[in-house]
């Protein structure tokens, strides 16, 4: 293989900075992590795919939570499981593999935003307009609200991504854990500004629509919480809405303290570290935040526990 063909097709990825003593730790906790993760939000999958009374719109709409974790997490640990017990000079990817992953890393990050909110206008839906609520959530507006979350995520991603794979590649080495859209446009010594313009507009849209969409939703329900005086809605709506508060704010603060440390080149490993850890934390504790929050699916799981413990 000569330089060319090595420099525009194979890519050599940074990882995760561990010693030679410490990968084997490192790599059981990440792969207890990994499976953890992928088999709590399987588990909730199948739960309320068998469970009929769990077929409601805002399980439904749930779904499309842990089908996104699982896709966030598995799109970079098994690779970088895979690095960790690497040599750093043999940690190689190829280009098309990194566009892919990339990608689906965007994917993963936008649509944690988009699903949120379509979930805070069911809870909106449920509290604010509950004699509505089955006449407006219904099995296709369900179907809209998750198309509206997995295609905007999809097309915003499409674009930029798109923008950085027209550009030709003068270098080869990945300086991140992972690929992602700022290390594919820095492999290139072309003019990069519409790039980074359209980073900066994409991250916006992705923070901004969720964050105000989610605002506005929760002073709509505090306000007809406070302006009620029937206990059984205020109860409903703190029980259903601290669930998703919660898991909003879990994926929030991940994310906040990734794009914190950016400011900081000093603060450059903590950040990689942060940016693994966004991967992590969300996909493992909302399956935590809801199988213990939301009662239905509390005492599903509790059913299903003594029943096994009663068969052994």
């Amino acid at each position: 293989m000569d330089n060319l063909t090595f420099r525009h097709s194979i890519l050599l990825v940074e990882g995760l900075k561990v010693t030679p003593q410490s990968s084997q730790p490192v790599f059981i906790v990440l792969l207890l992590a990994y499976v953890f993760a992928v088999v709590s939000n399987i588990g909730l999958i199948v739960l309320i795919s068998t469970e009929k009374n769990l077929h409601d719109p805002m399980h439904f709409l749930f779904c499309n939570l842990p089908v996104n974790d699982i896709i966030g997490t598995t799109v970079i640990m098994p690779r970088l499981l895979q690095d960790i017990l690497k040599e750093a000079s043999e940690r190689y990817i190829s280009y098309v593999e990194c566009v892919i992953q990339a990608y689906f890393v965007h994917v993963f990050t936008a649509a944690c935003h988009y699903v949120l909110m379509i979930m805070a206008f069911d809870r909106y839906v449920a509290i604010c307009n509950p004699l509505r609520y089955t006449a407006i959530m219904t099995n296709k507006m369900v179907i809209k609200l998750s198309a509206f979350a997995w295609g905007l995520a999809f097309l915003l991603v499409t674009i930029m991504i798109g923008l950085s794979v027209r550009l030709s590649h003068c270098r080869y080495k990945i300086e991140n854990p992972f690929c992602d859209n700022a290390s594919l446009f820095k492999l290139s010594c072309e003019n990069v500004i519409i790039n980074n313009i359209f980073g900066i507009i994409y991250t916006v849209i992705a923070l901004s629509l969720s964050a105000v969409s989610i605002f506005i939703t929760y002073v709509k329900i505090a306000t007809v919480c406070i302006t009620s005086k029937n206990k059984a809605l205020n109860s409903k709506a703190i029980k259903t809405c601290s669930t998703h508060l919660a898991v909003y704010l879990i994926m929030f603060i991940s994310g906040a303290v990734f794009i914190f440390l950016h400011r900081f080149p000093e603060y450059s490993d903590s950040r990689k570290l942060a940016s693994i850890m966004f991967h992590i934390v969300p996909p493992g504790l909302n399956p935590l935040a809801y199988g213990l929050q939301t009662k239905e699916i509390r005492q599903k799981i509790v059913k299903l526990w003594c029943r096994k413990n009663r068969i052994l």
